[in-house]
């Protein structure tokens, strides 16, 4: 298999993406809302694309697994803070709408490319 650097993965496009956007949507909101669910938020949607990287940096696969591990709870914990948001109405249904669809795609994407780390002739995703 090529070396494909981090920044050519689909799957770390994806999280690229949802966090540009859930950035974007936490600016909007109160000091309060930012300080408590916002930052969590965008920490834990910041640390599924910052694992991918970690882990294509790392030249071992059992490493590389062990972090796309990390970013698939990452993305656990983003849709945990995004349901709290949502249950406090600091989003939308727009908003909703524009994130749901990344949501979808980056989890089984994210477990593709977990399942193609180490396979000899496997493109990643």
């Amino acid at each position: 298999m090529a070396y494909q650097s981090f920044e050519e993965l689909r799957v770390y496009r994806l999280a690229e993406t949802l966090v540009d956007e859930t950035w974007t949507i936490v600016l909007e909101w109160n000091t309060y809302a930012r300080d408590t669910v916002g930052k969590q938020l965008v920490r834990a949607a910041d640390s599924i694309g910052a694992n991918i990287a970690e882990g294509c940096g790392r030249w071992n696969h059992q490493d590389n697994q062990r972090f796309v591990r990390i970013a698939r709870g990452s993305l656990n914990e983003t849709k945990h803070w995004l349901r709290r948001a949502f249950k406090r109405k600091l989003l939308t249904e727009g908003q909703v709408a524009l994130l749901k669809p990344l949501l979808d795609e980056l989890a089984p994407t994210l477990n593709a490319y977990l399942n193609s780390i180490g396979r000899a002739g496997s493109d990643n995703q």
